[in-house]
């Protein structure tokens, strides 16, 4: 383990030496990407948005909608000397052993993926979603925390992670995907959870609104060499982030959620990838970001998770020992996947 931890160290003060700053501003000459058979962009391959940049800009960074390319470099080495030094007593201690792609990140000069608004913040959320998120977070304490698999996270089941989008926002780790390309259909093959996400180009229109999935229902287009993603039918289910004002608290996006994504190839190897969420029963206005996808040599392997194969059986068991004691059973502390790290 020692060895390892070593090891890790070395790779991360090299890649703080020699790795480059992105800087996605759409400023440069315009590039001319390779094209499939029908003449479009070919964005197939694999790719990661793996990334530091916080969903919403840190207080260091007020009034700040990019760093200085030595800025950029400095926040990414907090952010892996926050890692590296974690105390043993902190439950999520190996994170340093066994996350290493975290040495892979590289220094993003914007200072949130949040782009509008101007302050780099999200929305505040209505009085219905207040009022909504009060009363699923109550749904999660005391006896009926854990009467059932069904009340549990669909993350800590292995259903579903929340990193397949829209939007699509760097998860804490596997932050990898593969393009796959058709002339009447996108594939998003994800690493976390194995999720497929299916966007349709043949112009066929959505269901009406009692078709939802979790992912809600993609359909796409090309606007130039951009392609444009246009997502309806969503779920009350669908997990959206950690909540702003407590970063332990899961926010829902509701069956209104409305996002439109735009991929344009910049270079070989980076995609500039764009969103704007709209939300009126979650959000007081809509609101947009921005952030890159890197292009990485394949494959992507098989992720296996075993926590909602075999750790349920035992979280429901122990919740009833303590309910035989008397003891109150509360759900788990969900963990944020957009909270800064």
């Amino acid at each position: 383990m020692r060895a390892r931890r070593g090891s890790l160290l070395a790779l991360y003060a090299a890649a703080l030496v020699t790795v480059s700053v992105v800087a996605i501003d759409g400023q440069g000459a315009k590039w001319n990407p390779p094209r499939t058979i029908d003449g479009h962009p070919d964005l197939q391959g694999y790719w990661t948005n793996d990334s530091y940049t916080p969903l919403e800009r840190p207080d260091e960074a007020k009034g700040k909608e990019f760093f200085t390319p030595d800025e950029a470099r400095a926040f990414l080495k907090s952010r892996l000397d926050r890692l590296l030094g974690q105390s043993s007593q902190d439950i999520h201690y190996d994170d340093a052993l066994w996350q290493a792609e975290t040495y892979a990140k590289q220094p993003n000069l914007r200072t949130s993926i949040i782009s509008d608004p101007p302050d780099g913040k999200l929305p505040p959320l209505t009085a219905v979603a207040r009022q909504r998120e009060a009363a699923r977070l109550q749904s999660r304490k005391g006896i009926g925390a854990a009467d059932n698999v069904q009340v549990r996270t669909l993350a800590e089941r292995c259903i579903a992670w929340g990193n397949v989008g829209p939007p699509m926002l760097p998860p804490a780790y596997n932050a990898n995907f593969q393009i796959l390309q058709s002339r009447d259909q996108v594939a998003l093959r994800h690493e976390m959870m194995h999720d497929v996400r299916l966007i349709a180009l043949d112009g066929r229109p959505a269901p009406g609104p009692a078709v939802q999935q979790l992912a809600g229902i993609a359909r796409g287009r090309w606007e130039g060499d951009t392609l444009v993603v246009d997502t309806t039918n969503f779920t009350s289910k669908t997990n959206f982030r950690g909540s702003p004002q407590n970063a332990r608290q899961d926010i829902f996006a509701s069956e209104t959620m409305h996002v439109v994504e735009r991929f344009t190839m910049i270079d070989r190897d980076t995609i500039r990838y764009q969103f704007t969420v709209e939300d009126p029963s979650t959000w007081t206005r809509s609101w947009s970001g921005e952030a890159p996808m890197r292009r990485f040599e394949g494959p992507i392997y098989e992720y296996g998770c075993h926590e909602g194969n075999y750790g349920l059986a035992n979280i429901l068991r122990a919740a009833r020992v303590q309910e035989a004691n008397g003891q109150t059973v509360d759900a788990p502390t969900p963990f944020n996947r957009f909270a800064p790290r």
